[in-house]
């Protein structure tokens, strides 16, 4: 308990720096964003129509301490500010309409990468000199190899030349959102070639990391004494070596959940995907300040909490770890 209770103190400390710095970093910068924003429309609308917007999107007069505490008085309240590519849409709204395209697509692959690769890893170091071990080289090979190049390839050849998936986009345009079967087989159609660019270019890195783990966990005494003992082949690979060899994959597994906004990108962009790292890049294009703050806060907080988790699962999975926590 007294484990948990100082990591829950430490994230803490953590989330109101990064959120302090979240609210520093723009107001701090040189230049003035605002008038980035409101440039395009010079020439176009009023004086006081730019004030008015610039009261929308959270531009004050009002001294730095007095804006730290209209943002926290915000931020509770789930308010993240109005987007300037998206005006007059809420930055918190806006989020959230991708947020759910980015979850289910970056995170079911990644889910299943890693499940794939882990299981590979450990059937691959069970078996040393098999046909699966043999096939380390193809594997570092699209380790080693981008996202962005991998999605470009399948694009060209499954979505280009023999047409078999849609080539961009979330969805077929004439469909409403909803939860009809058509729009989910639309949904499907288009999130495969995404999915499999992820799951094909993370599977190898799991796959590596949990074959090296294991042949050094396949070494120790306990794992010795357990084939000694006339336990079963299944118990003892799975029981012994590979719970224990499973731990820093875990902690691989966490982050890389906490990193589904940010890594999803450079994916998202060459798909045209409609997911949070798609409107990363718009709001970069467009100067919208507002909604890069908000992702970049979303991001934060979701490292965080992978962090966190990471801990628990250390917690269930290291007894030594359960020992100190007591």
């Amino acid at each position: 308990m007294r484990f948990l209770i100082r990591r829950i103190a430490f994230y803490v400390v953590t989330a109101w720096a990064a959120i302090t710095m979240n609210f520093l970093i723009p107001r701090l910068m040189p230049g003035s964003p605002e008038n980035t924003m409101l440039s395009r429309f010079q020439g176009q609308i009023s004086k006081e129509q730019i004030d008015a917007i610039k009261a929308q999107i959270g531009v004050s007069n009002a001294s730095l301490l007095s804006q730290y505490g209209t943002y926290w008085k915000d931020l509770l309240h789930g308010d993240l500010g109005t987007s300037v590519a998206y005006f007059p849409g809420r930055v918190s709204e806006v989020i959230g309409q991708g947020l759910w395209w980015t979850v289910v697509l970056v995170g079911v692959a990644t889910a299943i990468g890693f499940v794939l690769g882990t299981l590979l890893g450990v059937a691959a170091a069970w078996k040393r000199g098999s046909f699966l071990d043999h096939l380390l080289p193809v594997t570092t090979f699209f380790a080693a190899v981008p996202y962005f190049w991998i999605a470009l390839v399948a694009l060209s050849v499954f979505g280009a030349e023999l047409g078999w998936f849609p080539l961009s986009g979330g969805y077929r345009p004439e469909l409403e959102v909803g939860w009809s079967g058509e729009f989910i087989a639309s949904a499907f159609s288009h999130s495969v070639l995404p999915a499999a660019t992820i799951v094909v270019g993370s599977i190898a890195g799991w796959l590596l990391g949990m074959r090296n783990m294991m042949l050094t966990t396949l070494s120790e005494d306990y794992v010795l004494v357990a084939e000694a003992k006339g336990l079963r082949t299944r118990r003892v690979m799975l029981g012994y070596a590979a719970r224990n060899a499973l731990l820093p994959n875990i902690s691989g597994f966490a982050m890389s959940l906490g990193f589904i906004v940010s890594g999803s990108i450079v994916t998202e962009t060459v798909f045209s995907y409609p997911g949070i790292g798609f409107m990363l890049y718009n709001a970069v294009l467009n100067n919208d300040y507002p909604l890069m703050q908000g992702l970049f806060l979303i991001i934060t907080l979701m490292v965080l909490l992978a962090n966190f988790v990471v801990d628990l699962c250390y917690v269930l999975l290291d007894p030594r770890i359960r020992q100190e926590a007591r």
